[in-house]
């Protein structure tokens, strides 16, 4: 039943969230997927292991990598689009050789796109959205 309300609460953030929100939400299910995956990798369990990488592969290369816009993102939307792919490689890696040393990697590398998204969410909010994401660095 937890797990319900949980599914209803993030449908109804993403139904309800501005652009900026998104992208927010994206890099919080990043987190949680990452420490998913180091949960099961301690307990042994191949199929949550397995879940929790594909989802924080999926939430780095359809989500967050798919937003940017390279043409009006110039070089920082190039930078975060090589940042994006070297994870996401990371993290295939570490799905692999179940590998926590790889994890604290990913983890130390987006901690800093994490705080300079919510860093910047007060400008954010104040942008103003012409249709779509119009967000995008």
């Amino acid at each position: 039943m937890t797990g319900m309300y949980r599914q209803v609460g993030v449908e109804t953030s993403v139904n309800t969230a501005s652009p900026h929100q998104l992208i927010k939400l994206l890099l919080d299910g990043f987190f949680e997927a990452v420490t998913s995956a180091r949960g099961a990798i301690r307990a042994k369990d191949v199929e949550k292991k397995t879940k929790a990488f594909q989802r924080a592969i999926g939430i780095i290369d359809e989500g967050l990598k798919a937003s940017l816009d390279m043409k009006a993102g110039g070089e920082l939307a190039s930078n975060l689009s090589n940042l994006y792919a070297y994870i996401s490689v990371r993290l295939t890696q570490a799905n692999l050789r179940s590998d926590e040393a790889i994890l604290d990697e990913c983890i130390t590398l987006m901690t800093p796109v994490r705080e300079a998204w919510i860093a910047i969410a007060d400008q954010a909010d104040h942008t103003p959205v012409r249709g779509g994401l119009e967000i995008r660095a």
